[in-house]
């Protein structure tokens, strides 16, 4: 069984926390409508050292989605040296951007709340035996 590790603070090399999504003011109908769509993109995207989704994880903290069609993601990582700290963002904006009905998404890396394997949903337990 893999160890996955909890994090303290941020590594110095890990990505600088963001904080675009807070320029979007959520739309409750259009975050509602698109939210099921947008989970299910993001539920494809995995961590490479860890075969569970990313959403599983519990690495998504919110998801929200503007009148204009925007969508907003506040995700963590498991670890701040996570080697695809840099891709893994890029990756989950492309895939809501293919959401139909969104028209751009902004995704941000937040350290806080910090992230612990509680976070996980039970199925991504069972999966990893941490059950």
């Amino acid at each position: 069984m893999k160890s996955i590790p909890v994090i303290q603070a941020p590594a110095p090399d890990a990505p600088a926390a963001t904080d675009r999504t807070a320029a979007l003011v959520p739309d409750a109908a259009r975050t509602a409508a698109l939210k099921p769509a947008i989970i299910k993109a993001i539920s494809t995207v995995f961590d490479p050292e860890i075969p569970v989704n990313i959403y599983e994880l519990g690495l998504i903290y919110d998801v929200i989605v503007d009148a204009k069609g925007v969508a907003g993601i506040r995700m963590t990582l498991t670890a701040p040296g996570c080697p695809v700290a840099h891709t893994l963002p890029v990756d989950v904006a492309t895939r809501v951007k293919a959401v139909e009905g969104v028209s751009d998404a902004v995704v941000d890396i937040v350290w806080e709340p910090t992230w612990t394997k509680e976070r996980m949903s039970d199925a991504a337990k069972l999966q990893l035996g941490m059950w």
